[in-house]
């Protein structure tokens, strides 16, 4: 059997994230005008523009494939977002593309399937991407169009008893209660999420090295929008008025509970992209790379509780890096909700104000659009250790149904 190929990541971009808002049935949000193929072409042009921009000798017909996760797969997101976001960024016709749903694994899946598809020889090249406008397309539009067009909607009675129909809100309660989460601690952990955002916003020459800037009509003139528009700046200039206001939201999914939609991530909308290349040929174009990619793992858990699949994921992708959760650097656990965060902290004997933990900030601050969010915190912690020197990086998400996905990267290439 051949050996396998090092792979490593050499660019990573990714969109402002716009607030995805309805109000009534009118749509809202900065992107509500804008199609996901539109934030992908972006996304996907600004990435290889970047990259021809530090090597000349770099030739876009090598680029093999693209891979793109998007969670709803309906109307503008439907038919092969992948191959249309290709061609919309007006890449070669010999470059492939394809589409992938693992709920909110999607985008950190597509990261792995390519970088599987180069350790194996299948190309040396390749892009993995993720998109999602939650202001056109919430979760559900494609259960909702299927009713709508009188197709059959069914699910299986076996793997309904089995819990595949659970509510995430409903589990991050769950979650909540089987750890002994006070909403204090729930709160606390979002209020510090939206600091780290706003902090890392303000470090202006930082932040733009991994923004696409992304041109849209407001009252029928094309601006730019240049900066996530979900972080909440009260937080970092008067933190007690803006706990205060954490703390005066109702529950959202149980009276007596303690998810709250201020502890919850933003429904959002954005696209992000990373380019994925052997270490041989990153070497032979003269790229540096940013991390290499040492491990990967999936997991399924009780889809129930659903959210803490990642769990079990980070215990397979930390022992086959051959490393503890002691050498991990920077840890990039996706804020679905902060109840599942701080039950992995619990897990792994972290401290819920540990400095590794999400440093830029992360969903319940900047926003969760669902496909693209593995590949915008993969974005958010290569960039993060490039600048700081560190070893080794986790990023993990949860996802419905119960699965979860965990991968290691390596810095200091």
């Amino acid at each position: 059997m051949p050996e396998l190929r090092e792979v490593v990541v050499v660019e990573a971009v990714r969109t402002p994230v716009g607030k995805s808002g309805w109000a009534g049935m009118e749509k809202g949000g900065v992107f509500a005008g804008v199609s996901s193929q539109h934030l992908l072409a972006t996304v996907l042009r600004g990435l290889v523009d970047r990259v021809k921009k530090r090597c000349g000798a770099f030739d876009e017909r090598e680029i093999e494939d693209v891979a793109v996760g998007c969670l709803s797969q309906v109307g503008e997101q439907g038919l092969n977002l992948g191959r249309l976001g290709a061609l919309a960024a007006d890449l070669p016709v010999e470059t492939a593309g394809w589409t992938l749903s693992r709920y909110c694994n999607a985008g950190l899946q597509a990261i792995n399937s390519q970088a599987q598809a180069l350790m194996t020889g299948c190309g040396e090249i390749a892009i993995a991407a993720g998109v999602e406008n939650m202001s056109r397309y919430p979760i559900g539009s494609d259960l909702e169009a299927a009713m709508k067009a009188d197709f059959p909607v069914s699910l299986h009675p076996r793997a309904e008893e089995r819990g595949a129909l659970g509510v995430m809100g409903v589990a991050a309660e769950l979650v909540a209660r089987r750890y002994a989460l006070s909403r204090e601690e729930q709160n606390r952990f979002a209020l510090w999420s939206h600091q780290k955002a706003v902090r890392a916003m303000r470090e202006k020459e930082e932040y733009r090295k991994r923004i696409v800037p992304v041109e849209v009509e407001r009252g029928g003139e094309r601006v730019w929008v240049e900066e996530d528009q979900t972080p909440r700046a009260q937080a970092l200039d008067d933190p007690e008025t803006a706990y205060e206001r954490l703390r005066s939201l109702p529950p959202r999914f149980a009276e007596d509970g303690t998810v709250t939609a201020g502890n919850s991530s933003a429904i959002a909308d954005g696209a992000a992209a990373v380019m994925l290349m052997t270490l041989d040929k990153a070497e032979e174009l003269g790229l540096r790379p940013m991390v290499k990619i040492r491990s990967m793992a999936v997991a399924g858990d009780d889809p129930v509780t659903m959210l803490l699949g990642p769990i079990p994921a980070m215990r397979k992708a930390l022992a086959r890096a051959g490393i503890g959760m002691e050498e991990v650097e920077v840890w990039e656990p996706n804020e679905a909700f902060a109840s599942p965060v701080l039950a992995f902290c619990k897990e792994f004997g972290v401290a819920f104000d540990d400095p590794r933990i999400n440093p830029t900030g992360g969903a319940i601050a900047i926003g969760h659009p669902i496909g693209c969010t593995g590949v915008l915190y993969f974005t958010e912690m290569v960039h993060w250790m490039v600048r700081h020197r560190l070893r080794y990086g986790l990023q993990t998400l949860c996802g419905g149904g119960g699965v979860g996905i965990a991968t290691v990267v390596e810095g200091r290439i």
